[in-house]
This record gives structure tokens, C-alpha cells and sequence, in this order.
């Protein structure tokens, strides 16, 4: 099973730059408009396009979950090799989990965050009363 997201952008070519980084692997299709990655890790199918008229894709934010601490490092080392890592969390309490995670953004502003959970934690009141809790 795969994932599939798609997201408006107002540049194709400056998002596919900054995928490529992300990812490691080149767009298994692009044109002046669109672009597709077919990923394996994580397993993804992620597609982007500009469209005149219509808005950069918004969200709260992006995630990758990995299953452990030695496969996040090797995230957080990609990712400041390339020049794409904003800011580090660790031993964060967010979403009722103890965290750490990796930040990065995209060229639309979009937040994607790296993260390894070391365990979940109690769900109590509400998860805005945990504190700052992801962008």
C-alpha cells in the first residue's frame, strides 16, 4: 500500500528542486506544470502542479514517521548535507506522544516534519493544552 498526495504549487521546477533534496531520487515524471515521485521510502506516491489562478496547497503540515532513532539520523544528516533542515525537537511531548522530530519547509511554505515516536503518552484534556504542539 501507498499514499498518494497532491499538492498545488506556484513553481514546479523550485518544488522539484527542493523534493529532489528531500527525497534523493529525481521526479519520475515532469513538465513545465506537473511533477511526480514515485517513492519507495517512504512509500509515496507525490505529485505536484501550478495551475494559473490557483493558490499554493496550504495544510497544517507534512510528516514522516521512521521506525527508529539510527533511521532519523540519517534523515537529520541528508538534510543538513542539502541545506533543507529548519530546526530539531527532541524528547518533544506533542499529539499525546514524547517525539523527536526533524522541521523542514518547502518552497510554498509548507511545514514537513521527520519524526521517531518513543512512546505514546496518556490522552488528557486536549492536545492545545500540551503546549506549542506542531506549526
Amino acid at each position: 500500500m501507498r499514499a498518494h498526495i497532491s499538492i498545488d504549487v506556484r513553481d514546479v521546477s523550485s518544488s522539484v528542486g527542493f523534493y529532489r533534496r528531500v527525497f534523493d531520487v529525481e521526479p519520475q515524471k515532469q513538465a513545465a506544470d506537473y511533477a511526480k515521485f514515485d517513492l519507495t521510502e517512504p512509500a509515496l506516491n507525490f505529485s505536484m502542479q501550478s495551475r494559473e489562478g490557483r493558490a499554493a496547497s496550504r495544510v497544517s503540515h507534512f510528516g514522516i514517521e521512521v521506525g527508529s532513532v539510527g533511521e532519523l539520523s540519517k534523515w537529520q544528516r541528508r538534510l543538513e548535507s542539502a541545506g533543507l533542515l529548519k530546526r530539531i525537537e527532541t524528547q518533544t511531548a506533542c499529539c499525546f506522544a514524547r517525539q523527536d522530530k526533524l522541521w523542514m519547509e518547502d518552497p510554498d511554505g509548507n511545514a514537513w516534519e521527520v519524526f521517531y515516536v518513543h512512546e505514546q503518552l496518556p490522552v488528557r484534556g486536549s492536545a492545545s493544552h500540551e503546549g506549542k504542539c506542531c506549526p
